[in-house]
């Protein structure tokens, strides 16, 4: 149950498609295997070696997928949480040192240290393919959740480090 002061956020879900068509192209080459071995048939080596490149970018498409669904950034009126699924972190204001921003080609990366711990997030970004957004990543709200971050922990902007810049404590 959140706090009546705080302020949750989660990042836009990615389609499950390309998971869908991973797992499908890893099942399929792999009853092409079996299919292969119960005839009596050699089974070339690189086909093998596909079932593994499919099977591991199946798994990590869809840990991704899942870590995307357990993303959630709230905002306290004394600290921030970061929780994906993997990493759990609760930095106090006062205890954020440095936010360095860096813009990219879909979204600004935005990664926060503390004292003891760290986290990352992107801001929305879109994917555009003749001139349609053909799909968004990241956080909707990621410069909503960037100026309370800077407002809250009193950073100021330091530094510019090529096309990014840094906010820390003066």
């Amino acid at each position: 149950m959140n706090e009546p002061d705080t302020k949750e956020y989660r990042p836009v879900l990615i389609p499950r498609r390309g998971e869908i068509i991973a797992w499908f192209l890893t099942l399929l080459v792999v009853v092409v295997c079996v299919v292969l071995i119960l005839t009596g048939q050699s089974t070339p080596l690189l086909l093998w070696m596909l079932a593994c490149i499919l099977l591991a970018s199946a798994l990590l498409i869809s840990l991704s997928n899942w870590v995307d669904r357990h993303t959630v950034i709230r905002i306290h009126p004394d600290s921030v949480e970061f929780h994906n699924g993997l990493r759990n972190v609760r930095l106090y204001w006062e205890q954020i040192r440095t936010i360095q921003v860096q813009p990219g080609d879909i979204g600004k990366r935005v990664q926060v240290y503390g004292e003891n711990a760290h986290f990352a997030y992107r801001t929305l970004g879109e994917v555009h393919l003749r001139g349609k957004v053909q799909g968004r990543m990241g956080f909707p709200q990621g410069e909503d959740i960037l100026r309370h971050l800077v407002a809250f922990s009193g950073l100021q902007k330091s530094e510019a480090s090529g096309e990014g810049y840094t906010y820390a404590r003066q």
